[in-house]
């Protein structure tokens, strides 16, 4: 194989990962069932699986490739970080939804 083709072939894996990861979080149909579908901790396996991927090709990469590698990277973390937030968030509430009704229910 010569060497654009290994490019193209790996600029395709790590795009692979990154639209599972994206899918993952929610934040895009799932290509067969046409539905959103949000799994984490499937997004942090695909996100793991990057960084992996960047520290076994450490030093094998092109620059454009090394780039592209790390702004998916980034991207995917900022991402998951959002949506950990955002189930946080929620937790949050609800508990404070439920202290809120306790406390109705001890004043009757």
């Amino acid at each position: 194989m010569e060497h654009n083709t290994n490019e193209i072939l790996f600029l395709q894996l790590v795009m692979q990962n990154q639209q599972i990861a994206i899918m993952s979080m929610g934040k895009l149909k799932h290509p067969v069932t046409d539905k959103i579908e949000r799994n984490l901790e499937l997004a942090k396996i695909s996100i793991d699986t990057l960084d992996m991927l960047k520290v076994k090709t450490k030093g094998n990469l092109s620059e454009y490739e090394e780039k592209f590698l790390d702004e998916v990277i980034r991207e995917l973390k900022l991402n998951y970080v959002e949506e950990v937030n955002k189930d946080q968030g929620k937790g949050e509430k609800e508990m404070g939804e439920k202290e809120n009704n306790e406390e109705k229910k001890e004043e009757k």
